[in-house]
């Protein structure tokens, strides 16, 4: 399939989409596995061939400002300012969600959010992605879309339409290849729901560009019993199928076969392949989860990574590596 999407396939795509069926198809972020959100059989496919747990939410993807308001209950000042900055991009809004249709609705206000695509929780996570195939898509579509990453639940996330095939296969219905993703990792997921903004999950939008905007941030505390409050809060995520180390002054394991993807400090083992990650923090993100599918088809015995550094804008590759060496 090439790379560029034709307007055929874009209609193709938001045909299956309306009559339930998944289509993976590229954001900024990651290949995204959809289905429309409002159509709770189609969600629970999604589950089903991500083997996800119910207690993990979906987040909806959105055309337009408009469309977002009418999922939520009450679009507050900082979400409307918020998506008039950053949106189109990899910014999540947790809001409260909008309970069935109101009298006065017109079609387009209409939208109800399935309880099983916020986890039954009385929440929604929106966002509005950049890439233009996927707004292509939900604009032909008409409705909004639910889509995790396209990949199996805690696995390596795809950023590329060849890992989506080689996760997923044949139980997606179709794939629309967009090229490789330029943000490369998941988005930013902020909650509103309190008066203070909280960060549920760091990601392709900083916390500094998100405090410069929204005023100050708490941070999560952790994953809750139950429902988590949104997607990649897991304890083990995004991880490849080799087992991944985190290095501490270089050191990697004395045994086996494998691969150091080196930020600054130099492996322990001369022996070793190493692969040298970008010194930016937006650079490496891009790069990261190619790194990890290359390094997993090499069939190393392990991966081990030189952590970057503890600081705000290196928290979502942390996050990342920290989370993908969990076992």
């Amino acid at each position: 399939m090439h790379s560029i999407v034709d307007r055929g396939e874009i209609d193709q795509a938001a045909h299956l989409l309306r009559a339930g069926r998944l289509v993976a198809f590229p954001t900024e972020t990651v290949y995204g596995l959809g289905a429309n959100a409002l159509d709770a059989d189609a969600v629970a496919r999604i589950y089903a061939v991500k083997r996800r747990p119910a207690t993990s939410p979906l987040i909806v993807h959105v055309a337009s400002i408009e469309m977002a308001q009418s999922l939520v209950a009450n679009w507050t000042e900082i979400a409307d300012r918020l998506a008039r900055k950053v949106w189109p991009g990899p910014l999540t809004l947790v809001l409260e969600k909008k309970l069935g249709k109101h009298p006065q609705d017109s079609v387009e206000e209409s939208f109800t959010i399935p309880d099983i695509v916020t986890a039954n929780l009385s929440t929604v996570g929106v966002r509005m992605p950049a890439h233009p195939i996927a707004q292509a898509l939900i604009q032909a579509a008409g409705v909004p879309v639910a889509a995790p990453s396209a990949n199996r639940f805690t696995e390596l996330s795809p950023t590329t339409a060849e890992h989506v095939r080689r996760s997923l296969g044949a139980e997606v219905d179709l794939i629309l290849d967009g090229g490789p993703c330029h943000v490369g990792i998941e988005s930013t997921v902020l909650s509103l729901v309190e008066s203070t903004p909280t960060l549920l999950r760091p990601g392709g939008i900083s916390r500094t560009t998100l405090e410069e905007i929204a005023g100050p941030i708490n941070s999560a505390q952790g994953v809750q019993a139950g429902a988590h409050a949104a997607p990649g809060m897991h304890p083990r995520h995004y991880s490849p199928r080799t087992i991944l180390f985190l290095a501490v002054n270089g050191k990697v394991p004395d045994e086996g076969t494998g691969i150091y993807l080196q930020y600054g400090i130099a492996p322990s083992r001369a022996d070793i392949a190493v692969k040298q990650m970008p010194t930016s923090p937006d650079n490496y993100a891009a790069i990261l989860y190619e790194a990890l599918h290359l390094a997993d088809a090499e069939n190393y015995n392990w991966i081990a990574a030189d952590m970057p550094p503890k600081t705000s804008d290196w928290e979502a590759v942390q996050d990342r590596l920290k989370r993908a060496a969990t076992r």
